[in-house]
């Protein structure tokens, strides 16, 4: 018997190299990780003391679909601290993980075929989820040239569209979107009824810029979020929606029967990581130093031509005169035991001219990558 058509899709290149670095380590040779885009910071202290408690005191059995009350009230509130925006708390879904809020968006919003927008580089699984739910890709091609966001006329150029994929930082190039360049995105979407969905899950890491979240923007907005990034809570699989009142009910009866809800004990603890920031904010602080250590020795071994890195914990760096990307990072690999992501992860077409370089991993890690990659390049001059 053959597998369904729908599960004939690209393989996540990042967690091909991960495992590529794991056998390599195997070998004995001590790896360096620039692949995986995950904090190596353990969960806030004051979640993991919430986790204690709840292992000791709570059944730990089923939630509602949409999440336990006390952390979609917390959320709401996060909302109104962080961007002064008043967030109704029955807009909030808790999901397992932002990729199970993309998944239930994108079932709830979107009709077998219609064709969804999705920036060019642009994070590769949600490119896969969309063509494994038999929707249609259309890539929305964004350069230097855009400075690597969505303009009007790129928009334009890949209608008709149901549904616009953003995200601000941007995985893989770490770009934000300013205020003015997301106005412009949602008053877009709002004239040609497309339904806009933004991936909000690196806010908390940006150095300087400022975050803007489309809810507060547009109420027709479905928002993407996760405790995996800032809040450091990779493995806990917990993330959030914030949805239009029209989603509400229908994101409801999806998570009740394809997930049933999230994880019990991760949300019990993550009520507790809105109250974390101070050693949050210590985290972003170690990574704007790998982004200054990475960026500086990226430079210094030729590699200068790259994406605005506003924020998150990525350089996308155009590398084309070294060669082709997926060669180059297994040859790096082999010959370094740097493992890095090519950009055909993220741009199907363009992709094999940049890799993706990710600066989560520990400080010494980063310094002794960039030594290594401005040896190998001097020793081909």
């Amino acid at each position: 018997m053959k597998p369904s058509r729908r599960s004939e899709v690209a393989p996540f290149f990042v967690m091909e190299m991960m495992k590529a670095a794991d056998e390599r380590a195997l070998t004995g040779v001590e790896v360096l990780h620039l692949e995986v885009g995950q904090p190596t910071t353990a969960a806030p202290e004051g979640v993991r003391r919430a986790a204690v408690a709840a292992l000791a005191d709570d059944r730990l059995g089923y939630t509602p679909a949409l999440g336990i009350d006390e952390l979609r009230e917390r959320i709401a509130r996060w909302y109104d601290e962080r961007y002064g925006v008043i967030v109704p708390t029955d807009r909030v879904a808790v999901t397992v993980g932002a990729s199970g809020a993309f998944v239930l968006a994108a079932i709830a919003a979107f009709d077998v075929g219609a064709r969804i927008g999705i920036t060019a580089p642009g994070y590769a699984a949600y490119r896969n989820i969309l063509s494994a739910l038999d929707l249609e890709v259309v890539s929305v091609e964004v350069d230097a040239t855009t400075r690597f966001v969505p303009t009007s006329a790129r928009l334009d150029a890949a209608l008709p569209l149901d549904g616009l994929v953003v995200a601000s930082p941007s995985n893989p190039t770490g770009t934000m979107l300013t205020r003015d360049e997301l106005a412009t995105v949602v008053r877009w979407c709002a004239e040609h009824d497309v339904r806009l969905v933004s991936d909000e899950i690196y806010h908390g890491i940006s150095y300087g810029a400022e975050e803007v979240t489309a809810v507060e923007l547009w109420d027709e907005a479905i928002v993407i979020q996760s405790f995996s990034k800032y809040f450091s809570m990779t493995g806990w699989r917990l993330g959030w929606s914030v949805l239009p009142e029209g989603l509400v009910r229908p994101v409801e009866r999806l998570a009740q029967n394809l997930f049933i809800s999230a994880p019990t004990l991760s949300q019990l603890a993550a009520v507790a990581a809105f109250d974390c920031t101070e050693e949050l904010d210590e985290n972003v602080v170690r990574y704007r130093e790998r982004r200054r250590i990475l960026l500086e020795g990226l430079a210094a071994a030729g590699i200068d031509e790259v994406a605005p890195a506003d924020g998150a914990f990525y350089v996308y760096a155009r590398i084309d005169h070294l060669g082709d990307a997926t060669a180059l990072c297994r040859r790096w690999l082999d010959e370094l035991a740097i493992t890095a992501t090519p950009g055909v992860d993220f741009d199907p077409d363009g992709g094999h001219r940049w890799v993706r370089f990710s600066y989560s991993e520990s400080t010494g890690q980063i310094t002794e990558a960039v030594r290594r990659l401005a040896a190998w390049t001097r020793d081909r001059s």
